[in-house]
C-alpha cells in the first residue's frame, strides 16, 4: 500500500546536491527537493487530523519549517524521513491545541503489558485482496485507520502506508525500533479485531485470516 511515493528515499546524491546549492543560496532549487515528498506530507497530515484545510495548513507548516532549518538536517539522515519527522510534530501540536489530549508516551518495552492480547496476525495485507478492492471494505479499513490511537496510528502509517523500514520509523517518530515493532503489531491487532467482524458480515462463508 502506498501513498504518493515512498518518502524514505533520501540520501541520493542529487539530493545531497540539492541541499548543499540551497545552503549556498540557490533557493528556488527547494521546490524540486521537496517535490517527491509533498504529497507523502500532505496525507500524514490528513490521516492524521481528518481536516483537509488543517492538514494543507499542516504540511505548508512542515514544508516552511524544514526551508527555515535545512541548515540543522544531517547528512547522514534520509531528508524525506526528516520531512514527515516535521509534519508529525507539526499534527501532533494542531491536535493538542484543538482536544488537550496528550498524544505522546514513554516507549514501551518489547514485552510490555497491553490491553490487547497477542495474536497470530502476521501481515494486514493478507486481508483478500478480491475483499479490498470493494468500497465498503475499503471505506471500512479507513475507519478503522482513522480510529487507531495517535501512537499506534503513527507507526501502522509510516510502516504500511509510507513503506519506511523500522529503523526510518524510530528516526522519524523519535522511540526506539523495539517501540516501533510493538506499536505496529498492537496496531494490527486492532485492526484485526475491527475488520473481521465486518468482512465476516460482509461474506459470511468465507475465513477472513488463515491464522483464524
Amino acid at each position: 500500500m502506498t501513498a504518493g511515493g515512498n518518502p524514505a528515499g533520501g540520501g541520493k546524491p542529487e539530493e545531497a546536491r540539492r541541499i548543499a546549492s540551497i545552503l549556498a543560496g540557490n533557493v528556488e532549487e527547494f521546490h524540486e527537493l521537496i517535490r517527491p515528498y509533498e504529497r507523502s506530507v500532505y496525507v500524514m497530515a490528513l490521516a492524521l487530523l481528518k481536516v483537509e484545510a488543517d492538514a494543507e495548513e499542516v504540511a505548508q507548516e512542515a514544508l516552511l519549517k524544514a526551508f527555515r532549518n535545512l541548515k540543522s538536517f544531517r547528512a547522514e539522515a534520509r531528508f524525506g524521513t526528516w520531512l514527515i519527522s516535521i509534519a508529525l510534530n507539526e499534527a501532533r501540536s494542531r491536535l493538542r491545541r484543538g482536544t488537550g489530549v496528550k498524544l505522546e508516551s514513554l516507549d514501551e518495552p518489547e514485552e510490555a503489558p497491553g490491553h490487547i492480547s497477542p495474536a497470530l496476525l502476521r501481515d494486514w495485507r493478507e486481508i483478500p485482496s478480491e475483499a479490498l478492492e470493494r468500497l465498503e471494505v475499503r471505506a471500512a479499513l479507513q475507519q478503522a485507520i482513522a480510529a487507531l490511537p495517535p501512537i499506534y496510528k503513527e507507526v501502522f502509517l509510516l510502516r504500511e502506508a509510507q513503506e519506511m523500514d523500522i529503523r526510518e520509523t524510530a528516526e522519524a517518530l523519535g522511540i526506539s525500533a523495539a517501540a516501533v515493532k510493538v506499536r505496529l503489531h498492537r496496531a494490527r491487532l486492532m485492526l484485526q479485531a475491527t475488520l473481521a467482524p465486518q468482512l465476516r458480515r460482509l461474506n459470511p462463508g468465507r475465513r477472513r485470516f488463515p491464522w483464524s
